[in-house]
């Protein structure tokens, strides 16, 4: 009988990774081992792990952590089965996950998880958040992250952190998604989400337990071309509350500067959204938010001014873009009527693409005030950042200028 299993399992995984991994570190007579086991799912009687990586033609496999423990100075890595997006549960699979499924679902869960006292949801497309809005409803707080970019919402995957209710999943259904994560899904809603044939239905019940996962740790892992291996602990933000903001100040040439207002408690609240989306943003990253919806978002970027002046530009866009769509049912794109048109973008050039009263959020500190007059000369009058430039001061000045106030983290937030 054994041997029967062995044969159906060499016959339903088409794969060449293994079932089971190790990796051990060794200090010493110390060894300390991670035990992981690869991730298989039933679709149509067949058991398959992960459709393919990056790329077809790039095999991938997905392993859970089983067993075992680690231990670096003072940090503790997530204990095994205390599962997230590597035991997702697959109500509807559509075709089977992917590498950029799993980890798009990944890195909303990722952000996500400092978002539980209110409706959140999140939308990754290609490992970086398009958009993200917390709200009073679930479905509006989709509607709200779908339309801060609608474009780049298209098949992407859509987190949220409450049960999929049938105005959310109804909303949902009228786009493209490739995946939807959620802790549970109300009685039919499966139903509706089946009228998308290749949607990835995802219920993750953990999802309602996600702020237990807030400063927690695993241990993450690079390859280099040439087999290498980097590890290192993830990232975990510092600041999380209005206690872990610094006015902003500093001294220069033996003169000091500070910021001359304190952020308003709709700044502050604003700022921490962004701040903490910002962790799942690929650095180098500048954001705009607004009432708690991404207004704006540049990621990886090499230099800070042209990352602020591409979130500045996307944020005109993006706000032309779903002002046609909700007068007109088109893309901006797909309109030609050029008087429509030219109302569309004189709109959006009075309210500045959204960013009039926005805050703005930077993952590393601002080498000149280059990088954040781009968002101040647009109405914004809130920044958040690391600080610790030789610079500060030129920042610091800018705000003042504007009557803008600005807060440190004293943490840059990159993400590779």
């Amino acid at each position: 009988m054994a041997e029967d299993l062995k044969k159906m399992y060499r016959t339903i995984v088409e794969e060449h990774f293994p079932g089971n991994m190790e990796i051990s570190f060794v200090a010493g007579d110390r060894r300390q081992t991670l035990f992981y086991e690869k991730v298989l799912w039933e679709i149509k009687g067949v058991y398959k792990g992960l459709r393919y990586g990056e790329n077809p033609g790039q095999e991938a496999a997905l392993y859970k952590l089983v067993n075992g423990n680690l231990v670096l100075g003072n940090a503790e890595s997530i204990q095994p089965g205390r599962y997230l997006a590597s035991d997702i549960e697959l109500l509807q699979s559509g075709k089977h996950p992917g590498k950029t499924n799993l980890t798009d679902a990944d890195n909303a869960l990722n952000i996500l998880r400092y978002f539980t006292d209110r409706p959140t949801v999140v939308i990754v497309k290609h490992n970086n958040p398009c958009g993200v809005a917390r709200a009073d409803t679930l479905e509006s707080a989709y509607e709200k992250a779908n339309m801060a970019d609608r474009v780049a919402a298209f098949g992407g995957c859509i987190a949220l952190n409450r049960a999929v209710d049938k105005a959310t999943a109804e909303a949902i259904s009228r786009q493209y998604s490739e995946v939807v994560v959620a802790p549970e899904f109300e009685e039919g809603i499966v139903e509706i989400f089946a009228r998308k044939k290749n949607l990835r239905v995802v219920r993750i019940a953990n999802i309602d337990r996600l702020q237990t996962f807030v400063g927690q740790r695993c241990v993450e892992f690079k390859s280099l071309i040439d087999g290498g291996v980097i590890a290192q602990w993830s990232f975990v933000p510092e600041t999380r509350s209005a206690k872990d903001l610094t006015v902003a100040e500093c001294e220069y040439q033996g003169k000091a500067y500070r910021i001359e207002r304190s952020p308003t408690e709709k700044e502050i609240d604003d700022l921490l959204f962004g701040w903490l989306v910002e962790s799942g943003v690929t650095s180098n990253s500048v954001i705009y938010v607004k009432d708690n919806v991404t207004v704006g978002i540049g990621t990886g970027e090499q230099d800070r001014v042209g990352v602020a002046e591409i979130a500045r530009d996307k944020a005109f866009r993006k706000l032309a873009d779903r002002y046609c769509f909700q007068e007109h049912g088109l893309a901006y794109n797909e309109l030609f009527d050029a008087e429509k048109k030219g109302a569309i973008d004189e709109r959006v050039a009075r309210e500045k693409g959204g960013l009039i009263g926005a805050a703005m959020v930077s993952d590393a500190f601002f080498p000149f005030r280059d990088g954040v007059d781009v968002g101040l000369r647009q109405g914004v009058t809130a920044v958040v950042q690391p600080g610790g430039s030789t610079n500060d001061y030129q920042a610091i000045e800018a705000c003042n200028e504007a009557g803008a106030t600005m807060v440190f983290t004293g943490q840059r937030s990159f993400k590779h």
